[in-house]
């Protein structure tokens, strides 16, 4: 199995753009926004709601870092706490009552939610930047002196 083959390039740039779309997304359509109306607003679920495509590029990732065999612990770390991240937050909206409207999104319950949402958007550019390293290498050019021999 070729390490730089043709299927891993193109499992780790599928992977790496799917990874990257619910944080580019949301700030692309802010800046939209503010060109449009001057005002700032940016919709800080979006990427949360965009879970599936997150979860498709993670996959594609550690399929392409398991054929590579490189940089599978960042990738598959940052997939398995995405995850966690997206269910604990759900699970404390739901349990504090702000994903049925019975009590008001502030104060701690907000600030336990939003906090699982940051670490969940934190986990999902930390498989970004492990697709982006994966490209890296996968596209790097062998130095001639080392095909030589």
């Amino acid at each position: 199995m070729e390490k730089k083959g043709i299927l891993n390039k193109i499992l780790a740039i599928a992977g790496t753009v799917f990874v990257w779309f619910p944080i580019l997304v949301p700030i692309l359509f802010s800046a939209e926004f503010f060109i449009k109306v001057r005002r700032f607003r940016i919709d800080y679920l979006m990427p949360a709601e965009l879970f599936p495509v997150v979860l498709v590029g993670g996959g594609l990732l550690i399929w392409a870092a398991l054929r590579a065999r490189l940089h599978l612990k960042t990738i598959a770390w940052g997939v398995g706490i995405a995850v966690g991240t997206l269910v604990v937050g759900q699970g404390l909206a739901m349990i504090t009552g702000l994903a049925s409207g019975a009590n008001e999104a502030e104060g701690w319950r907000m600030v336990l939610v939003l906090g699982a949402l940051i670490l969940y958007v934190l986990a999902v550019i930390a498989i970004g930047i492990g697709g982006i390293l994966l490209l890296c290498y996968l596209f790097k050019r062998s130095s001639p002196s080392t095909t030589a021999n």
